[in-house]
């Protein structure tokens, strides 16, 4: 994984040899350019790091670089989702885990009474403090 950088700032990210070739036709690169040879057009190695943990139904990961401490490294930063695009991808989350519990309240069912709370528990989420950011998913009964 590749910056080109110049005077410490990104220009592109990211980027790759197949970039620098494309962006160099006249130039002859060896199958595997030396570090100091990159260096000349700008182009520099990326530490990777490792993506933070999210929940998709209500953040994304924008990828960018840093220069950090003379090193340039993948820095991961999390974005919240529209509220309520969030919302409704909570909402949806609750009707899945609802819809698999629909069984429990059939008629002949005789566990009926033990999933009530919890079915109500998961209609109640939206009114939750912090909803959509933040939310306690009630545990399903066993």
């Amino acid at each position: 994984m590749f910056v080109k950088a110049s005077n410490n700032a990104v220009e592109r990210f990211p980027y790759t040899i197949s970039d620098l070739r494309r962006d160099n036709p006249n130039v002859s690169f060896p199958a595997t350019v030396p570090d100091a040879e990159l260096e000349t057009y700008g182009v520099y190695r990326v530490t990777p790091t490792t993506a933070p943990e999210t929940n998709p139904r209500t953040d994304t990961l924008e990828r960018s670089c840093s220069l950090i401490d003379g090193t340039w490294t993948e820095v991961w930063t999390k974005v919240q989702l529209d509220s309520a695009v969030a919302a409704e991808n909570i909402r949806e989350q609750r009707n899945e885990l609802l819809a698999e519990t629909d069984w429990t309240q059939l008629s002949d069912s005789s566990v009926a009474s033990t999933w009530t709370e919890y079915r109500q528990a998961l209609r109640d989420v939206p009114s939750q403090e912090g909803f959509p950011y933040s939310v306690t998913w009630p545990t399903k009964p066993s």
